[in-house]
């Protein structure tokens, strides 16, 4: 009967499911009914039912090394990470099945990226996904269920898979043993039933002749037998003991049919009164809880009105505060303002005052420093020393220079002096 139920549900559960989720034309938005919170349980009990006839147990369970989901596996939360990792293997599992290449997930990848190329495939198969993919991260709940069961559709579609229509096995009746009480029936009962079952099939129509000899012969009968009765043979001893050997078969056992239109009349007024008597009980109890209900809610009623009077002033003083207190908040949230705009600038004025500072430091600092005016010392030594030397060298510049023209000078003297002696003595001669 299971297996049956399951047949037939799946187009209507995903009618339900697109109308419970505004699917549809114009995209009109249903409310969803009070059973809309069970319908997951239903979706996922027809998933295993799915998975099972695509043979999952030996194609993943086995070769994977994993447990079988139990009927309610991805409709309640119990490990989110491995209710994660069972629903992408599931859904890579079934894609593959329905004839699309997919990979098969690893443990470290990334959920988001999963969670996309399974929605992909699903859209591609021309179903509708309208909710957000953080719906599936958790591993369970009523979008895990839509969208394996969506998938194991195509999967069936895909390997020629049809419902038939249920064969519903035939229910033997259990024969119901009858108390030895009610089983026993006097031969009067029985002949009153069976001549109320000969006159319930009798047409509509009767023979008058055939009933008046019937009638006729009747009564033959039964004035034979009285004046046969009337004169008696038979021993009373022995009338005992055939009586006492014959009780235990004149015992009738007569089966109930429990698809007698009778039984389930006796069984209605049978209700019917219990429910009549256990009304009568239960509307006394409930006239008085009624009244009982009615007396609170006056009393509270009442004494509400009280309190209200009696904190009437006080009611008042504190929305005078709450007044109060919303215009402080304004000023507050206006102060604060002011605030933020002044420590904006404060920062910013400290900054220019740290850049000040900083090149005041870097200026003190080499001012303060000795080594350029040691630099310096050592740079005047320095020229007074070449100053010397180039003052020697000046001076023995000269003092050859002077010599030279000392010695050039008396050269020319003592060559005029050569020519001059000359010319005198010739003159002489």
């Amino acid at each position: 009967m299971a297996a049956a139920a399951a047949v037939v549900t799946p187009s209507g559960l995903e009618d339900e499911v697109s109308r419970s989720r505004g699917e549809g034309a114009g995209e009109m938005v249903v409310e969803r009914g009070p059973g809309a919170a069970y319908h997951m349980f239903v979706v996922m009990e027809d998933l295993v039912e799915k998975l099972k006839l695509l043979r999952y147990e030996e194609d993943l369970l086995r070769k994977n090394n994993l447990k079988p989901p139990s009927r309610h596996y991805f409709a309640l939360p119990t490990n989110p990470g491995e209710q994660f990792y069972m629903f992408c293997t599931l859904a890579a599992w079934l894609i593959n099945k329905a004839g699309r290449p997919f990979e098969q997930p690893q443990e470290y990848d990334d959920p988001n990226a999963i969670i996309s190329n399974i929605l992909s495939e699903l859209r591609s198969f021309g179903r509708t996904a309208d909710f957000p993919p953080s719906k599936l991260k958790s591993g369970y709940g009523e979008h895990v269920c839509y969208v394996l069961d969506c998938l194991a559709e195509e999967a069936l579609k895909y390997i020629g898979f049809t419902w038939k229509r249920p064969a519903y096995p035939v229910e033997e009746l259990e024969e119901e043993t009858v108390a030895e009480d009610d089983a026993e029936l006097t031969l009067n009962k029985v002949d009153e039933e069976f001549v109320e079952e000969e006159t319930d099939n009798e047409e509509n129509f009767i023979d008058l002749n055939v009933l008046k000899a019937q009638t006729y012969r009747l009564d033959m009968n039964e004035s034979a037998k009285q004046e046969d009765i009337l004169e008696s043979t038979t021993d009373a001893a022995e009338w005992s003991l055939e009586v006492e050997r014959v009780l235990p078969q004149l015992k009738v056992t007569i089966r109930t049919d429990n698809k007698d239109w009778r039984i389930h009349v006796d069984q209605m007024h049978q209700h019917k009164s219990g429910i009549e008597s256990a009304l009568k009980e239960t509307k006394g109890f409930l006239d008085r809880l009624h009244n009982e209900i009615s007396r609170t809610l006056e009393k509270i009623g009442s004494r509400e009105k009280y309190i209200n009077n009696q904190l009437e002033h006080l009611v008042q003083e504190y929305r005078a505060a709450q007044a109060q207190l919303s215009e402080a908040r304004e000023r507050y949230q206006q102060g604060n303002g002011g605030v933020t705009e002044r420590t904006r600038i404060l920062s910013e004025v400290t900054e220019e005052l740290e850049k000040v500072k900083q090149e005041m430091e870097e200026k003190g600092s080499s001012m303060t420093d000795g080594a350029p005016l040691v630099k310096i010392k050592q740079s005047l030594t320095k020229l007074k020393q070449e100053t010397i030397q180039m003052d020697i060298r000046i001076g023995v510049v000269e003092h050859t220079l002077l010599q030279s023209k000392l010695k050039e000078k008396s050269n020319m003297t003592r060559d005029m002096h050569a020519t001059i002696i000359p010319e005198s003595a010739i003159g002489s001669y």
